[in-house]
């Protein structure tokens, strides 16, 4: 049996401006914004190419439990990646070089940590 990742719940503490933050800055995709009711926002975004999202929004999650800290994406290019990111007014990380991949490192408005991974060429090692 599969099991696919498909959302990831992330606390924010002002929808909208999470939503333009990941939308005009970081460049996901809005997929979904339904307002429930009073209590209950529901707001899926995803980042292009990517299998799984992150849902943000009201009535969700408990976010009194602090901004989470170790969300990561997997880049084809971490040059591209970052410098993507500071045309678009992301405060990013330079690339952090290690032997398990490159890393760009970026933090939305509520300190949600992010890490864009470009993989090593394992082919170069075989």
């Amino acid at each position: 049996m599969d099991w696919k990742l498909e959302v990831v719940f992330v606390p924010v503490s002002d929808v909208d401006r999470a939503k333009a933050f990941y939308v005009d800055q970081v460049g996901f995709n809005a997929d979904h914004d339904q307002q429930v009711n009073d209590e209950l926002r529901f707001v899926q975004l995803t980042p292009p190419g990517s299998a799984c999202s992150i849902c943000i929004g009201t009535g969700l999650i408990d976010n009194d439990s602090g901004p989470i800290e170790n969300l990561m994406a997997v880049v084809a290019d971490a040059d591209a990646a970052l410098a993507e990111l500071v045309e678009r007014g992301v405060e990013a990380s330079g690339v952090d070089e290690q032997e398990w991949g490159r890393f760009v490192y970026f933090k939305d408005p509520d300190g949600n940590g992010w890490s864009l991974q470009q993989l090593p060429d394992w082919s170069a090692n075989a």
